[in-house]
């Protein structure tokens, strides 16, 4: 073992977060550049678009939860979660390379259109991320104690993943999105592949007590994803209507979507209640199940559709250039009357995705980090998430024009950054260490089945609407929604002592 694994320095957080930042690099491309070729290559509308961004949270459905069972029990390679790491970070790097060649690739399986190969890459891209994003985190809680340095290592993972993001956005600003996909390429397989050599995973993993010794069973597994119960209602029912049925359900589709909402809220509600009369593990992690589930309905809502959002709302408002296009001309000498309209609305986005993962990267170590030593990772989190609720409301009511589309992002940006830090710390001291694979798995449930419904629902409620606030105003009623399911979510002993100290 390496001395800065056993003295827990930065440098090793650093060396730590290197599998999670290849995974969210991976991420960030998709986001920057997925839905601006599908849209402004291969001119597909926004409901096809969310049809192909929907492979991601089946992938996940399915990856997550198997992955994470598997890399509980298993031992090859030197390691439990290295191998999985090591197939996913080389897998997700061939899919970016067939990214920008969906064209290419559709003409030579003889299809006549681009959907079904678009549906597969992003399928096979996803299935790769999700193989290894559940070891990524989870190789993190294996190698660190309980408390500040556990809390300490998920906020250096997501200071070193979203520097790395916010890198990712650069790079397609100033140069373009097929720059981005070939050096996502290079640095997703190295960080994927490198850091296997230096950290040591433990080859016993340490368990909370003789009441969870026992395996996991069906039953148990089902009851801990019961407050998800109203969004797996409408993943099953939207794979089943857009993939088998072809739509024959569409009329349909808005209803289920509230539908399945309101069995989310009556669930959870119940499920709240019967964890007030006592305190315990499994019930804490179903309310932080619950309480995540719509934090991501809303973020996964803006990732999908703020490319037509932008191209729809926000072009039609430029009185001149895009200062996205000025920033851009600034950094290559570009000549900016050379940028078509489709780049300048592929560089509005990359720059406002650019300043969130800005935020996202900053905030973590420096500021929720420190904060949530003092007031509790809880209540960090919940504060986080409420101004990220502004934000998207600040857009909805006055974000038609670029400037403020960039400041009200800043500000959503603060819910990001506390998203992908501090729930991992949180819900990672209410479950078995021995079963953190399979707890980590059904925890990022909570963030795929949302996907889903963002994915094969909130498409069709916005190519409905006519508003185009409609977008920005389901994102921050999500983030809204969270935000007060988390006030119920109880800090754990180890917060609290860290807190007292």
């Amino acid at each position: 073992m390496l001395l800065i694994q056993k003295n827990f320095t930065k440098s090793f957080f650093v060396l730590l977060s290197l599998p999670a930042t290849a995974m969210g690099f991976a991420l960030s491309i998709q986001i920057a550049a997925l839905s601006w070729i599908l849209r402004t290559k291969y001119q597909l509308d926004i409901e096809e678009i969310g049809i192909v961004w929907a492979a991601g949270p089946i992938a996940g459905i399915f990856g997550q939860v198997i992955i994470g069972i598997i890399s509980d029990k298993v031992w090859f390679w030197g390691g439990r979660r290295r191998p999985f790491i090591l197939i996913g970070g080389t897998l997700a790097a061939m899919m970016l390379l067939a990214l920008p060649k969906i064209g290419i690739l559709s003409e030579s399986l003889g299809f006549s259109g681009v959907l079904t190969v678009a549906i597969s890459v992003a399928l096979m891209l996803d299935l790769a991320i999700n193989i290894s994003f559940n070891p990524t985190r989870s190789i993190i809680a294996d190698v660190t104690p309980e408390g500040r340095i556990r809390t300490g290592g998920y906020t250096w993972m997501q200071t070193v993943s979203g520097t790395l993001g916010v890198g990712a956005y650069l790079i397609s600003v100033v140069w373009d999105n097929y720059i981005l996909i070939n050096v996502g390429v290079i640095l997703v397989f190295l960080f994927s592949v490198l850091p296997s050599f230096f950290i040591q995973e433990p080859k016993v993993l340490q368990q909370k007590g003789a009441e969870e010794h026992a395996s996991v069973s069906t039953r148990e597994t089902l009851m801990a994803i019961l407050p998800l119960a109203g969004f797996v209602f409408f993943g099953c029912f939207g794979i089943i209507n857009k993939i088998l049925l072809q739509e024959r359900w569409d009329n349909l589709q808005n209803i289920m979507v509230y539908f399945s909402l309101g069995l989310t809220f009556v669930l959870g509600l119940w499920l709240i209640g019967r964890s007030a009369q006592k305190e315990t593990d499994k019930g804490e992690f179903q309310k932080i199940l619950l309480a995540h589930a719509f934090t991501w309905l809303g973020i996964q809502s803006m990732f999908v559709y703020f490319t037509s959002y932008v191209g729809d709302v926000v072009m039609p408002n430029l009185s001149g250039n895009a200062l996205a296009n000025h920033f851009s001309s600034s950094l290559t000498g570009k000549n900016i009357m050379d940028i078509n309209l489709d780049d300048t609305t592929g560089n509005v986005v990359a720059l406002s995705f650019l300043l969130l993962n800005l935020v996202g990267a900053l905030l973590p170590a420096l500021v929720l980090g420190p904060i949530a030593v003092k007031i509790g990772r809880v209540k960090t989190h919940m504060y986080a998430l409420f101004l990220a609720a502004i934000g998207f409301l600040g857009m909805a009511w006055f974000g038609t024009s670029e400037i403020l589309i960039y400041l009200f992002i800043c500000v959503v940006g603060i819910g990001w950054a506390a998203t992908i830090s501090l729930p991992f710390a949180i819900m990672s001291e209410r479950v078995d260490q021995a079963k953190m694979g399979l707890y980590m798995g059904i925890f990022n449930l909570s963030v795929v089945l949302p996907q889903l419904m963002a994915s094969l629902g909130v498409g069709k409620i916005l190519s409905e609407s006519t508003q185009g606030s409609t977008l920005f105003l389901i994102c921050g009623a999500a983030m809204l929604a969270s935000g007060l399911l988390w006030l119920l979510v109880k800090e754990t002993a180890q917060s609290k002592q860290d807190i007292a100290q």
